[in-house]
């Protein structure tokens, strides 16, 4: 029986290394999406939804400020700069795209009052909000 991946050069132990590196990427990225739900939570702003899922993708994290719907994508990265180059035009389409399918649900549609947000987290765990992150 072959290990997966061997066939095509890699080690074991590389793999493991991968895999061990994706796990704590994948832990941390959770770690920082509680810590800036908290954030907006003890700001006043209710969280209304986590990992909120359309067809055109995932927002992180959904609060209401007042009658404002705030999306918020949460970066996390070892400094904030690098967190911020992990966002990618495209994704920046997803995450609108998934927003106008969330506002399909709100009584006023598209009319909403809508902002986005980009939170990134630092690996001291530093929080910086850019808020209205998609304004020109």
């Amino acid at each position: 029986m072959q290990i997966r991946g061997v066939e095509q050069g890699f080690q074991p132990a590389v793999l493991d290394g991968r895999v061990a590196r994706g796990k704590r990427s994948h832990l941390a990225g959770l770690a920082a999406e509680d810590q800036v739900a908290r954030h907006y939570s003890g700001g006043g702003m209710p969280v209304c939804a986590r990992r909120w899922r359309g067809r055109a993708g995932e927002i992180d994290i959904i609060a209401r400020d007042g009658d404002r719907v705030v999306f918020i994508e949460v970066k996390q990265s070892r400094t904030h700069d690098e967190a911020a180059a992990h966002l990618t035009p495209w994704q920046m389409q997803r995450i609108w795209n998934t927003a106008e399918e969330f506002l399909a649900s709100e009584p006023q549609g598209a009319l909403t009052d809508v902002r986005i947000d980009v939170a990134l987290v630092d690996g001291m765990g530093r929080i910086e909000i850019l808020q209205n992150a998609y304004a020109a």
